[in-house]
């Protein structure tokens, strides 16, 4: 696959959770992709650690809430924006923007105060993207 260019905001789908049409703040200033979610509830399942928790996949509906389980892959503790440390879940799912898709570890975590409900780090990235910073939204989202 050839590398897409993106912008600083693209809208993006994660299957595995039921979102689509998700606006995602591209972020090369971070290393790791977030996820805000409510509820973050931690608990074992064949004795694998795995966490439910409460997506809102529309921002202009919050009233509609999904409830969604993952397998914990990892527990990192993440220096956010504010510089406050914070230990946090990650999940494995699948990322698609613009009909591509590939599988991205995202953290889960309170992004309320953030204008945007996730955010996608470079690992996140990859080498699947370039992205220009002075456009949003390049991608058809039918392509």
């Amino acid at each position: 696959m050839d590398r897409l260019i993106i912008g600083n905001l693209e809208l993006c789908s994660l299957p595995d959770l039921g979102i689509d049409d998700l606006e995602v703040r591209v972020d090369t200033g971070a290393k790791t992709s977030s996820l805000h979610a409510d509820n973050i509830r931690k608990f074992r399942k064949n004795g694998k650690p795995y966490v439910e928790f409460d997506l809102h996949p529309d921002i202009y509906n919050l009233e509609k809430i999904i409830t969604c389980q993952a397998k914990v892959i990892d527990s990192r503790k993440i220096k956010s924006s504010n510089g406050e440390a914070e230990q946090r879940c990650v999940i494995k799912t699948s990322f698609c923007i613009a009909g591509h898709c590939w599988p991205i570890e995202v953290t889960l975590t309170n992004r309320k105060d953030m204008s945007y409900l996730m955010l996608l780090g470079r690992e996140g990235m990859g080498n699947k993207v370039y992205v220009d910073p002075s456009r949003a939204f390049t991608l058809d989202t039918e392509d």
